[in-house]
């Protein structure tokens, strides 16, 4: 079974991951709305289905690695990397930097598929990039599940996701939610206040 746009919208409504109230995303801005892929990817099943469908796009592409930023980006790269049969790194924060850790590595030529699991402005997919570039390896493309840029955050490679949703955010000190008086609420996994 695969899914269409509006199937994913549903199952992010379905299993609670869609969000609504005034929210901190990683980014640093503010929104009304929030996408907690935990929620939908905690079930093996929804799982498997959306990275397939990133799966689906890099099939023919030549891969040799899948990475993707810790923490949400993990499952879904585990995942897509499990469907392509490749070995699957991830980099993780020390620092505020993303880094290589636990003895990962990269080799000079090495063919890479970066995952995620909601891109906003792209800041971690970007510092991945970076990794991956410093490294000599080659950024085969861009995969992931919520694109809240509705495309308009471009990584000059090829990229997919399962869902794409122009979902409104404001930089901190103009948000219109803070105005109103509606509490913040800070969901995600990165430490940024």
């Amino acid at each position: 079974m695969s899914f269409n746009e509006e199937e994913v919208f549903q199952l992010f409504k379905e299993t609670e991951a869609l969000l609504e109230g005034h929210f901190l995303l990683t980014s640093g801005r503010h929104s009304n709305v929030y996408f907690q892929c935990a929620k939908v990817l905690q079930y093996p099943k929804y799982n498997e289905l959306l990275s397939a469908i990133i799966a689906s796009y890099f099939k023919s592409f030549e891969i040799d690695t899948v990475i993707a930023p810790a923490i949400g980006g993990i499952v879904v790269g585990q995942e897509v990397a499990r469907q392509l049969n490749k070995k699957f790194i991830f980099a993780e924060r020390e620092d505020k930097a993303l880094l290589l850790r636990r003895g990962f590595s990269l080799k000079e030529g090495e063919k890479v598929l970066i995952c995620e699991d909601v891109v906003t402005t792209g800041g971690s997919v970007f510092e991945v990039i970076d990794i991956v570039k410093s490294n000599n390896a080659i950024v085969q493309g861009v995969g992931f599940i919520v694109d809240r840029s509705n495309g308009k955050v471009d990584f000059r490679f090829p990229q997919t996701s399962a869902m794409k949703i122009d979902a409104i955010s404001f930089p901190a000190d103009e948000c219109e939610l803070c105005k109103k008086g509606i509490p913040l609420i800070k969901p995600g996994s990165k430490k940024i206040l």
